[in-house]
């Protein structure tokens, strides 16, 4: 890959208009979008469809959350940029997929999930690491509230942070968002 790029920041910070501005500037019309988003209530299909209508026609778009390492291939021939929108929600994916029972998480579970996910991660980097293209990814700060009520949400806070951690150390740049102000932190 030519470039990797992290763009991270919290709810509604503008990290997918800013990442957005990067891939059209990058790759012009040559961008395959992939969306990570799962619409299974009314809230999240009006925000995806906020999402396609924010983007250019001419993009590609990839819905998946999983095997990139399987996927990428077959849609991104000819493109210069891959933006994937977005890594919290592909967590958060993989974890409700893992869990049988949201309120119940047995001794052992988080940690084979924690496993699931950076198998993925690692699936994902891989997929890209090999193409002349520029990577960028979106993912939310998910440190930076209080610590949460219950079990789920903590699990989900952790994995995150790492996955996190581990994009960050194997970007060329990261881009931290506040208030709609991108800020480039690496």
């Amino acid at each position: 890959m030519n470039k990797f790029i992290l763009v991270t920041g919290g709810a509604r910070s503008g990290k997918s208009t800013f990442a957005q501005s990067l891939a059209h500037a990058e790759g012009d019309e040559q961008v395959l979008y992939i969306a990570t988003s799962i619409p299974f209530d009314d809230e999240m299909r009006t925000r995806v469809k906020k999402h396609r209508e924010q983007r250019p026609g001419s993009w590609t778009t990839l819905e998946a959350y999983k095997d990139f390492d399987k996927q990428i291939d077959a849609v991104c021939e000819e493109k210069k940029v891959i933006l994937l929108d977005c890594i919290t929600l592909m967590v958060s994916n993989i974890i409700l997929e893992k869990c049988e029972d949201w309120n119940i998480l047995p001794e052992g579970c988080g940690e084979k999930i924690e496993r699931d996910v950076m198998t993925e991660i690692e699936k994902l980097l891989f997929a890209v690491r090999n193409l002349d293209i520029t990577f960028i990814a979106v993912t939310n700060e998910t440190g930076m509230g209080i610590m949460p009520e219950n079990k789920l949400s903590r699990l989900f806070q952790d994995i995150a942070g790492r996955v996190n951690q581990v994009l960050a150390r194997n970007a060329d740049d990261v881009y931290l968002c506040v208030s709609g102000i991108p800020v480039k932190i690496k």
